[in-house]
């Protein structure tokens, strides 16, 4: 079985006891692991796959929190390195009445922000592995250059990169050092996942087709357009399919653009050769099966406690 690797930050979400009012009107709030490479690398773990978290957490409680729930859900954290020169980051969450969120970060630095280019090696990584990344850590830091070292190493070792902007614009200087990051990051890798959210400001274009064609740049060979409860899209070079949503009463979205991701990436690492391409069929499959594990996340509160077993996939109408 291969292995899926995430790299970048993992923090501790803090989850609204009561949701339909901004953060100043909230009351209590409970811990939950978070941080969307994390949230990915337990999804997939959850599944029955095998998972590596590659990233920095601060020497403290909460530090040790965060490894303890990524070992419960079965991810290799191996490659979780620890400082005492910065906290684990801190993310206090608001929930709108439909399980939207709002979100305010503390992390100036945080420790996943200190990861260093000389702590990525080329032996972690093999043939066929994948390598998942977003781009909350491709701020100005050195866990910046540690992804570009990582998505190069994992490259020549013969592994598929996988992109999944997720953006949070509250984490960054201004809009347009964004969007031109992920510009940059983008054409290194062989997977892109996109929201119907993310599309136009990303790529600049309005229309949505154009949009897309927009993103086949570089190595990029698959785009997977995600559209909320409209479903999702799978776009290759040279076909197309989409599935329809599952209709469900979310109650908290944390967490699902994540459970859809990781259970697409368990399935893609049971594929026989990613280099022989993947067919419509499979694709559709893969969609299919992610859109089942996102439905039931957002049916539940949390990010990592929410993300769904294989049994409760199969057992999903």
């Amino acid at each position: 079985m291969r292995t899926v690797f995430t790299i970048g930050e993992a923090l501790i979400d803090f989850i609204p006891h009561q949701k339909g009012g901004g953060l100043k009107e909230v009351d209590s709030f409970r811990k939950a692991a978070g941080g969307a490479p994390a949230n990915v690398a337990c999804a997939v773990a959850k599944l029955g796959g095998r998972s590596s978290f590659i990233g920095k957490l601060g020497a403290d409680a909460f530090g040790d929190f965060l490894v303890e729930t990524m070992e419960q859900a079965g991810v290799d954290t191996r490659y979780v390195f620890r400082t005492s020169e910065a906290n684990t980051a801190l993310a206090f969450v608001s929930l709108k009445a439909d399980g939207n969120r709002e979100f305010s970060f503390y992390r100036n630095p945080s420790a996943d922000m200190l990861l260093e280019e000389s702590e990525i090696a080329g032996e972690w990584f093999g043939e066929g592995d994948i390598l998942h990344f977003c781009s909350v850590d491709l701020i100005e830091a050195p866990v910046k250059y540690a992804h570009r070292k990582a998505i190069a190493l994992a490259k020549a070792a013969g592994a598929v990169v996988s992109f999944d902007p997720n953006v949070r614009l509250a984490l960054w200087p201004d809009r347009e050092s964004c969007r031109q990051t992920i510009l940059e990051f983008l054409p290194h890798s062989h997977i892109v996942k996109i929201s119907d959210e993310e599309l136009a400001y990303i790529t600049g274009h309005a229309d949505e087709q154009t949009a897309i064609d927009s993103l086949f740049v570089g190595d990029v060979q698959h785009v997977v357009y995600t559209r909320g409860p409209e479903g999702a899209v799978w776009y290759a070079r040279d076909f197309s399919v989409s599935v329809p949503g599952q209709r469900v009463a979310a109650i908290d979205t944390t967490g699902a653009g994540d459970a859809f991701v990781g259970s697409l990436l368990s399935r893609l690492a049971e594929e026989p050769a990613f280099a022989r391409g993947i067919d419509e069929a499979s694709a559709r499959e893969m969609l299919a099966f992610a859109n089942k594990a996102a439905a039931i996340t957002v049916t539940r509160t949390g990010a990592i406690d929410s993300l769904p077993t294989m049994g409760e996939i199969e057992r999903f109408k």
